[in-house]
């Protein structure tokens, strides 16, 4: 099992959501939000190039900006952590609407 799943915080859970993703140098890319949790988001990008520790902010539609860090990159997609973690309800609110 992948290193960051087992210390993960809270369990991620399953969406489907169009979102937009920017570097910190200005790169942008359309993005799909595939899973989320308060503390973090796996999304995959069509030409957006991340890397381990690069400052993303990622804009899930509808939403405001959620700034964080790329913490993993594998064929799956990307590994978000947030800077701050969302608002529980807020999580459950897009499971609920944009949910797998």
């Amino acid at each position: 099992m992948d290193v960051q799943v087992e210390s993960r915080k809270v369990d991620r859970l399953p969406v489907a959501l169009a979102a937009k993703a920017r570097t910190m140098g200005g790169m942008r890319d359309e993005a799909y939000l595939c899973d989320i949790s308060t503390h973090g988001c796996r999304i995959v990008t069509k030409s957006l190039y991340l890397s381990v520790g690069m400052r993303v902010t990622i804009k899930p539609e509808g939403m405001e900006a959620i700034g964080g860090v790329v913490r993993w990159v594998s064929e799956e997609g990307v590994g978000i952590q947030f800077d701050n973690p969302l608002y529980a309800p807020v999580v459950e609110h897009l499971c609920a609407r944009h949910g797998r």
